[in-house]
């Protein structure tokens, strides 16, 4: 299936923000782990996250999806699965790591696997400070990458940690250490990709009653011992795919409003809409909803987003765009994504005419006159909505696999022609 995107000129739309995958995810496992029911109200239901609430189900959990309520059975650190459980995790790197830690709180041997691209996707770091910490991983296809088959206990201590490839290691670790012998210590002997994901991590974790001691992005503590707490919990909207609709007033000119959005939240990819404002844009919020108006020309703009990840490719698309060049760094953490986001995207703007320079830790736009070309994103539901976008100021524009989307944001594209803008 193909989905065309045609050329559209100013724009006038408000958008609904959908729920936070981030947040969603990390709800889950808490709500999993705690003592206690849970009530957790504006999830995000999507691909990803029906994949870690299956792989929960899985390990014995019960959870219970209803109409914008996931309600939670917890198990009070301790797994029930009645024997070894193997949890197929598609291709959602966020439920195999997470899950990862988490295993070592069941009774039996645990085996998490995906698609061919998880394969591909490092894990040996998190393998090897789960060692460390009591548990034993071992890998039964290629050495430092899934599939993998945790056993052991985390008996906790003290661990240093390589999160340079991913936070999601760190994270995975955290949000089990409640449930160690002992407390959990991590060192980051690097600065770790997309740290303002483990601001989201410790926001869950203190929300559900942890306890949790840090020193920046270099030193983590969790007492052990104080468990999480059922409870109630209202997910807030996603920045990430909020950067989506930001952008079509960014490439169309116009104004967009996005409602049901935290200005205050912790996630990083609240700095697309500083990028957004260095390039020309207005920026405004208000308690509820951000709105982005463009009248005048984009500038380009040098950049580091090496915590705002999942906003690169949209950015990159926007830069496009401008009047002049635009460099974005912290992006070398991409290519273990669910595709190589950089090249797939440099390989793509080339295409339509701009130019693109790559470097280990850079990616460099310069504005050409562009045209519409077909788009393969290679199953990454980011790469098809950031040219998308990118599409209703070219025009000419098709998007293979659109149902990529589904892992992220389901709605995308009934939001964009529910605003006639497809």
């Amino acid at each position: 299936m193909i989905v065309r995107v045609s050329g559209i000129g100013p724009v006038d739309a408000t958008f609904e923000a959908p729920s936070s995958k981030s947040y969603t995810h990390r709800a889950l496992i808490a709500a999993a782990l705690a003592a206690g029911r849970s009530r957790i109200t504006a999830p995000l239901r999507a691909a990803d996250t029906e994949l870690t609430a299956q792989g929960l189900e899985s390990l014995g959990v019960p959870i219970e999806w209803l109409p914008g309520v996931i309600t939670v059975t917890g198990c009070s650190g301790a797994f029930p699965a009645p024997g070894e459980v193997t949890i197929d995790c598609g291709n959602s790197g966020t439920t195999l790591r997470l899950l990862a830690s988490a295993a070592l709180l069941a009774p039996h041997p645990v085996v998490l696997t995906g698609n061919a691209r998880m394969l591909e996707r490092p894990i040996g770091p998190l393998a090897d400070a789960l060692q460390a910490l009591g548990g034993d991983v071992a890998f039964t296809g290629r050495p430092g990458f899934p599939p993998i088959r945790v056993s052991g206990r985390l008996r906790g201590g003290k661990a240093a940690i390589d999160g340079s490839m991913s936070s999601q290691f760190i994270s995975s670790i955290l949000m089990a250490a409640p449930y160690a012998d002992e407390d959990v210590e991590l060192t980051l002997p690097a600065p770790p990709a997309s740290r303002s994901y483990l601001d989201v991590t410790a926001d869950v974790m203190l929300r559900f009653g942890a306890r949790l001691e840090r020193r920046g992005y270099e030193w983590f503590r969790v007492k052990s011992g104080v468990p999480y707490r059922g409870r109630g919990y209202r997910v807030e909207g996603d920045y990430s795919s909020a950067s989506y609709l930001f952008a079509v007033a960014a490439v169309c000119g116009g104004r967009v409003t996005v409602t049901g959005l935290n200005p205050a939240s912790v996630q990083g990819d609240r700095r697309f809409l500083d990028a957004l404002e260095a390039m020309g844009c207005r920026v405004a919020a208000d308690a509820d909803a951000v709105t982005v108006e463009r009248t005048g020309d984009l500038e380009g703009i040098e950049i580091d987003m090496s915590s705002s990840p999942d906003t690169v490719q949209t950015l990159a698309a926007v830069a496009a765009l401008a009047a002049s060049p635009t460099t974005i760094t912290g992006i070398a953490h991409l290519q273990y994504k669910e595709s190589d986001r950089v090249g797939v995207t440099a390989e793509t703007l080339r295409r339509m005419g701009a130019g693109v320079l790559v470097t280990d830790d850079s990616l460099t736009v310069t504005p050409a006159p562009l045209h519409g070309v077909l788009v393969d994103p290679h199953d990454d539901h980011r790469t098809a909505m950031a040219f998308a976008v990118l599409g209703l100021a070219v025009g000419g524009m098709a998007i293979r696999d659109p149902g990529c989307v589904e892992k992220s944001f389901p709605g995308f594209w009934e939001a964009l022609y529910g605003e006639g803008l497809l």
